[in-house]
């Protein structure tokens, strides 16, 4: 599949050149050359997930930031962990030629600040201690596997700008590779505080994602029971969570929206906008309702294998990976009833350069 993020080309600061005189309280006297403006810093974020690592290069831009380089590759890292209770060789060697690049593009910047995270895969995984030392000697990067916590407040740090501010609470998702992270929140009642401002009433990280149920119920065959036995799997992981925060009582009253961060979601909406080829610009901060969600998955799931890695927004790479996250969706959209979803291809590494170009 393409890559989601085309690289940025750097924009030159324009040189602006001051008048030669201003008016002041005295009338009209020589300028005062201003100081030239110092260039504005530059910060990195990487996120290695179970089954993508990506990397954000930024510099602050008014109440953002301007991306200026950007990578994204599927390493499946956390291929077999669920069986086998460790990270495999060939699935660290795949990683570390991603985290390669990544070094490489972080080299020629000074930054001001970063952080590089690991998420499931390395959580759960034996060996991921010699595997971050590999990483560390090798490539030059320190890793720092985060909770479960810490990634759904990231989370919906990236995400927060795309929050309607005027309902009052969300449900916030995230399908990943090797877990799926479900976020309940309030938004906050100030207008105009910056983003990772909504307060997180409560959220769970279910141990499943789009690689790991695919490993257990196969991606490239996936019959109708098949595919109703991981929606069922996925509604009943859900259900505790319901019980807790009573989250259906506020959906009925229309207190709350819900907001779709990662693959499934975006790819989902590539392909009900029948794009060409996957265009972030588009998908980002778009609508799919409830039935447009159904009517992709089911178009999804009656094409083969082959047919799936033919769509230009799924391609090889996810071709037997969708249909789980379709199923783990389909559980999300049946047990919280709200009938939409906002897109948003942003999320954990977003929330980190709000981070640190916040603190």
């Amino acid at each position: 599949m393409p890559e989601r993020e085309a690289q940025a080309a750097e924009v030159a600061l324009e040189a602006r050149s001051a008048p030669a005189q201003r008016f002041g309280a005295r009338g009209l006297e020589p300028a005062v050359a201003a100081a030239p403006r110092p260039p504005a810093p530059y910060y990195a974020a990487l996120d290695l997930g179970t089954n993508n690592c990506r990397l954000l290069v930024a510099r602050p831009a008014g109440a953002g930031f301007r991306v200026v380089d950007a990578f994204s590759r599927i390493v499946r890292l956390g291929e077999g962990v669920a069986a086998t209770g460790a990270l495999s060789e060939a699935a660290m060697a795949r990683t570390l030629e991603a985290l390669r690049i990544c070094a490489d593009k972080i080299s020629h910047r000074t930054l001001s600040g970063a952080r590089y995270v690991a998420t499931e895969a390395c959580r759960r995984a034996a060996n991921c201690a010699e595997f971050l030392s590999r990483v560390r000697d090798e490539i030059g990067l320190d890793l720092e596997i985060i909770s479960t916590a810490e990634e759904a407040r990231l989370v919906v740090t990236g995400c927060a700008p795309l929050l309607h501010p005027r309902i009052p609470y969300a449900i916030v998702f995230d399908i990943g590779g090797g877990s799926t992270e479900i976020v309940w929140l309030r938004r906050a009642s100030a207008p105009g505080e910056r983003p990772g401002a909504p307060e997180i009433l409560g959220s769970v990280s279910l141990p499943f994602g789009v690689v790991t149920l695919t490993e257990r119920f196969g991606g490239v065959h996936v019959s109708p029971a098949i595919y109703g036995a991981m929606v069922g799997e996925a509604e009943a992981a859900l259900a505790p969570f319901e019980r807790a925060h009573r989250i259906a009582a506020e959906v009925r009253a229309g207190r709350v929206q819900m907001l779709g961060s990662s693959g499934t979601v975006t790819t989902l909406a590539g392909v009900h906008m029948a794009l060409p080829r996957y265009t972030r610009a588009l998908v980002d901060g778009s609508l799919l309702t409830f039935e447009q969600i159904a009517s992709v998955s089911r178009h999804l799931a009656g094409l083969d294998l082959e047919g799936r890695a033919a769509n230009p927004c799924v391609g090889r790479e996810r071709a037997d990976l969708v249909l789980s996250g379709c199923a783990i969706l389909d559980a999300i959209c049946a047990t919280w009833p709200v009938g939409r979803v906002r897109v948003a291809d942003r999320g954990l590494r977003e929330g980190i350069l709000f981070d640190l170009m916040h603190r």
